[in-house]
């Protein structure tokens, strides 16, 4: 993931990439839809992540969908995409937490087996004398 997130390309190299003008670049910047990454000399840098959402962008505005429009999909995307991440961090929790209570109910079983002392122990006979 870090290598998707490291901007390499120059404004230049990522319009062709995305196979946009650059100003379109720019124009999605300030829109909000893209942020790129600057350099000390406020060039614009662009990762492949950036690239993907570029794409992402050119598809959303070939099928006639406004920049407004996409702007609300990318945001819902990014929000699924999160939560998805969530949902298996929690599912990942949830396994771990099983598999220890499983490991504390065998504890205590057990711990059971080893207190339970045999019936046949624990019988004492009483005999009454007439």
């Amino acid at each position: 993931m870090e290598s998707e997130l490291r901007a390499l390309y120059v404004i230049s190299v990522a319009a062709e990439l995305a196979g946009v003008h650059p100003q379109t670049l720019r124009i999605y910047e300030r829109r909000g839809l893209i942020e790129p990454q600057r350099t000390e000399g406020r060039s614009r840098r662009y990762s492949p992540h950036d690239i993907e959402v570029l794409q992402r962008i050119q598809e959303l505005t070939n099928e006639g969908m406004s920049l407004a429009g996409v702007k609300h999909v990318l945001d819902l995307e990014r929000r699924l995409a999160d939560a998805q991440r969530e949902i298996s961090a929690l599912r990942a929790q949830a396994e771990q937490a099983r598999r220890e209570a499983d490991e504390a109910v065998r504890t205590v079983h057990r711990q059971y087996r080893r207190d339970l002392v045999p019936v046949s122990k624990t019988i004492v006979r009483v005999q009454r004398s007439r």
